[in-house]
């Protein structure tokens, strides 16, 4: 039977989830989109409900079929009333509720990563989806977000990282616990910065690292300007004033793979 009413409990309870308060509360958050979707699924994230309308059940049966053998509810809803509840423009006709792994420290730093890459106060979603998804390329265990960063299940975050977020942990942490872990598991932080520092490609990244960016206005905070063991710049012979962020990262990540490949 599918699903018209604004008034359905499941509706609104979805319509809560768009909220970043109410998806901490829950521990849950919305994912659009068929190859998202389906990254989630054969990721073996904790898909709950799958809302979808009569174009999705035509064109992506196969999703349907195999969120049905995992024993996912699967809910059929009104085009216009699904339309509602999405984030995107041209909405795809599914939506998915998905519980939030519970990804901790301890777990990130048991599988004895060396390559990390640390996000402090990034502020745009964008920039964040891409970092987690250039992190995911390059091969790395994790990522870390420090205060101040923006919602990892902002829903424009999770589209940016084009499915980059079910490959690897992302971890939400404090600076004095992140510390604690990087020194006993002998990693450095080498921490990215537009002045003041040492070019990038002159630092050992062929040793354990934790690649540190910083918001896209204020770069990183004081706290972390003290306990880097390196302050790298990437050289801008043009006339550009600055890198975004994400950029940034990618070019930190790829001197990291380089290194290691040499």
């Amino acid at each position: 039977m599918e699903i018209k009413s604004h008034g359905n409990n499941l509706i609104k309870y979805v319509r809560r989830l768009s909220r970043r308060r109410q998806r901490e509360k829950e521990g849950r958050f919305l994912l659009e989109g068929v190859r998202l979707v389906q990254e989630a699924l054969s990721s073996g994230w904790p898909v709950e409900v799958l809302l979808y309308t009569g174009v999705v059940e035509e064109r992506a049966a196969g999703l349907l079929e195999q969120a049905r053998q995992k024993g996912i509810r699967t809910v059929a809803v009104a085009e216009k009333l699904l339309m509602e509840l999405t984030d995107t423009v041209n909405p795809q006709g599914v939506l998915a509720v998905v519980k939030r792994p519970g990804y901790t420290l301890g777990e990130l730093f048991q599988d004895a990563p060396t390559l990390l890459v640390l996000v402090e106060g990034v502020a745009d979603p964008g920039n964040l989806g891409t970092i987690i998804r250039s992190a995911d390329a390059a091969g790395a265990g994790g990522v870390v977000l420090l205060p101040g960063t923006v919602d990892l299940y902002n829903p424009k975050t999770i589209r940016s990282t084009m499915g980059s977020l079910f490959h690897l942990p992302v971890v939400p942490a404090g600076e004095e616990e992140l510390l604690a872990f990087l020194h006993s598991s002998g990693i450095q932080v080498v921490a990215g910065v537009p002045r003041g520092g040492t070019p990038l490609w002159t630092v050992d990244l062929t040793r354990p690292s934790a690649l540190l960016v910083g918001s896209e206005a204020a770069g990183i905070s004081s706290y972390w300007w003290d306990r880097a063991a390196h302050l790298a710049i990437i050289p801008m012979p043009g006339r550009a004033e600055s890198l975004n962020v994400a950029a940034a990262a990618s070019i930190m990540l790829y001197e990291a793979v380089r290194q290691r490949q040499s």
